[in-house]
């Protein structure tokens, strides 16, 4: 599916793996996710809710990249990543300062399995005794030819281009509303009106 936001991610796809991005955005269940939960990038509602699973994704995406796993290195063998370090990461992200442990824990990948029911896999691996996260290493690599690309940093580039979005979008609502402060007093009925107006066409399903 083409979305608004669509457009940005490929481009980001190029910039990172030239003439295989098309396939790469095709084939790999993770951009296909991303390009599901960008959709609505134009829009400045339910921020919280929009980020939760993309950010739970993001730190993961980061911490792997940290370690250099998407270079050298046998990232099986990673002993994980700390929740507390994750949940902290989050949080630190714009639009992150409120956001619940869920996307971590399960939310995440029980949306990816309602998505993708088929796959074999979730995008991320946790180990309930230890407290450890890892992303799941089989979504991050795809092999396209003799080639294998790995997709870690070009995850993180998506959601920042989208984070980037978004303020723009909350930004652009804002002033929005100090325009319609500055005009209640002289024109209220056609102030409500267009608001009402706004409302219905920013209304989306949760992502």
């Amino acid at each position: 599916m083409e979305y608004a936001f669509t457009q940005t991610i490929k481009i980001e796809l190029q910039k990172h793996f030239g003439a295989q991005a098309n396939e790469l955005f095709e084939r790999s269940l993770l951009l296909q996710y991303l390009n599901i939960k960008t959709r609505a990038a134009n829009r400045g509602s339910k921020s919280r809710n929009s980020f939760a699973n993309l950010y739970a994704l993001y730190v993961l995406a980061e911490d792997y990249l940290r370690g250099g796993y998407d270079k050298t290195g046998d990232y099986s063998k990673y002993e994980g990543a700390v929740f507390s370090h994750l949940f902290q990461r989050q949080r630190e992200l714009p639009f992150g300062r409120k956001l619940q442990n869920h996307a971590l824990n399960h939310r995440l990948n029980e949306e990816f399995k309602k998505y993708f029911p088929t796959c074999k896999y979730t995008p991320i691996i946790r180990d309930g005794r230890t407290n450890r996260y890892w992303v799941n290493h089989n979504l991050l690599r795809l092999k396209i030819g003799k080639r294998r690309f790995d997709l870690a940093a070009s995850l993180i580039a998506i959601i920042n281009e989208y984070i980037r979005t978004k303020s723009a979008a909350f930004e652009a609502f804002i002033e929005t509303c100090v325009k319609l402060k500055e005009l209640k007093a002289s024109a209220p009925r056609k102030v409500e009106a267009f608001i009402l107006d706004l409302l219905a066409r920013t209304k989306t399903p949760a992502l």
